[in-house]
């Protein structure tokens, strides 16, 4: 039975090592997967996702939705998108995967903007998901230590998406998120 499941939450949360994970799970039943990533997320590597602690993955990078359709190999059983947020009409391709083709989709990324609001991508995807798991990091600020489920941005600027590392945001809890 396809599954379409989602690792979502803020920054430094951890989920695409447990994206990274499930795919390595998927290997080992000799699954075939296919993963993607936006084009524009060259923060650790080019051709490879990238843990913050340096677990890789080979994967396509592709500018949109109808990219991830025309590049998959025809043999992937799994389908995973890292970032999945920046990449524009990825919801649409991926639900169409899931719902007419019966393949297991994989999701990790951000589900707020540093704003606070949802993102499209995001909003749109979520209600054919079979499990959704929300991956807390530590609030950032100094003795705080509560869970966080938001992302500030420090860097400045104002564009909704700006790919960056821990020199551009931080994990913050509720009472953090905006300050």
């Amino acid at each position: 039975m396809p599954e379409l499941k989602i690792f979502t939450g803020p920054m430094y949360g951890g989920k695409t090592t447990r994206l990274l994970s499930a795919l390595e799970r998927y290997v080992y039943q000799n699954k075939k997967v296919a993963l993607f990533k936006p084009s524009g997320d060259e923060r650790y590597s080019t051709e490879m996702v990238v843990t913050h602690s340096g677990v890789e993955w080979e994967a396509y990078r592709v500018p949109d939705g109808e990219s991830i359709l025309n590049t998959i190999p025809a043999d992937c059983d799994i389908v995973a998108v890292d970032e999945m947020f920046m990449i524009e009409g990825s919801a649409e391709a991926l639900i169409y995967l899931y719902k007419t083709c019966g393949k297991t989709i994989l999701i990790s990324s951000l589900q707020l903007s540093y704003e606070g609001e949802a993102f499209k991508e995001m909003q749109a995807i979520m209600p054919f998901a079979t499990s959704i798991e929300v991956c807390p990091a530590v609030c950032s600020k100094p003795y705080c230590n509560e869970d966080a489920y938001f992302t500030a941005r420090i860097s400045g600027g104002t564009d909704l998406i700006e790919v960056g590392g821990i020199e551009s945001y931080e994990p913050r809890c509720h009472n953090h998120r905006f300050n």
